[in-house]
């Protein structure tokens, strides 16, 4: 079973962020094909996913998917052994609703604090109708949590699509520095800490597309979550291994850690890697520290 997956800038668009996490979260294997915003490699790309015009976009045996909802959907019916929705009926509608709402709603925080996975702005003010729907956000979070929530740090237990579409907006949630609660925070926080929430972010670093529109004019303070490790990029080796960690080619650029040099197949491995060493399994084994 094939799925090709078209999708946006990963530093901005919070709905290719949702798109890919339906995937990588719950184990489905995809291809991913990207393309820059407000460039002709949009449309491009979109050519052969008709009739989808923006990104996310699924498709398979012939079939399109396109909207976020409609592929959460169409991948829980297809792959039931992924238990994308909780198991629970009642939680399942109550996560239904929430996502729904967080679908078609907030529109206030989504204007105001587009998505933005580079780094926190400083000194940003809310409006009077971006602190409504903080408010909203985090009254839909408490209730799950106190009706259906555990231990675990998400909604409803384990990892649901309720929390995918709340993952941008948590994200906002640290960017702009929203207020919140401590409760609101320690779940903002796993998204942040989530490993393959520091994937995507570290690709989307790695990716350089640096899109001037959403550029707030506010003083740039370091990335609310967790501190990589001083990876740098160096101009040559030799790297304790000869093929690269994610493709098995062999090594043509590098990074340094702590003195050592390690190698891969073309700069956007390197770069993802120097991004955020600590997401990749595959480079903390070699590194050691797994």
């Amino acid at each position: 079973m094939t799925y090709d997956l078209a999708i946006g800038d990963r530093s901005y668009s919070s709905w290719s962020l949702r798109g890919w996490l339906f995937f990588s979260k719950f184990g489905i294997p995809v291809k991913s094909h990207t393309a820059k915003l407000y460039t002709d490699e949009l449309p491009r790309l979109l050519e052969s996913f008709k009739p989808a015009r923006l990104v996310p976009a699924v498709k398979y045996d012939g079939v399109v998917v396109h909207d976020t909802m409609a592929i959460a959907e169409t991948l829980n019916e297809r792959h039931p052994e992924a238990q994308m929705w909780p198991a629970n009926p009642d939680a399942r509608a109550m996560a239904r609703s929430i996502s729904a709402e967080m679908h078609s709603g907030f529109a206030a925080l989504r204007n105001d604090c587009p998505m933005n996975l580079l780094h926190q702005w400083g000194g940003f003010a809310p409006s009077d109708a971006v602190l409504k729907d903080c408010e909203r956000v985090q009254e839909l979070w408490q209730l799950v949590r106190n009706t259906y929530g555990d231990s675990k740090p998400w909604l409803f237990g384990d990892y649901s699509i309720a929390d995918v579409f709340f993952a941008p907006l948590a994200s906002r949630f640290a960017t702009y520095n929203l207020p919140r609660s401590a409760e609101a925070d320690a779940y903002i926080s796993a998204h942040l800490n989530d490993p393959q929430f520091r994937i995507w972010r570290a690709m989307g670093i790695a990716q350089n597309h640096i899109q001037p529109v959403y550029d707030m004019g506010l003083p740039h303070l370091p990335w609310p979550g967790p501190t990589p490790l001083p990876a740098s990029p160096v101009a040559c080796g030799p790297s304790e291994n000869s093929h690269c960690l994610y493709s098995g080619d062999p090594v043509t650029d590098y990074l340094e850690l702590d003195g050592r040099v390690f190698g891969f197949c073309n700069p956007f491995c390197r770069d993802k890697t120097v991004a955020d060493a600590a997401a990749w399994p595959a480079f903390m084994e070699i590194y050691g520290l797994m």
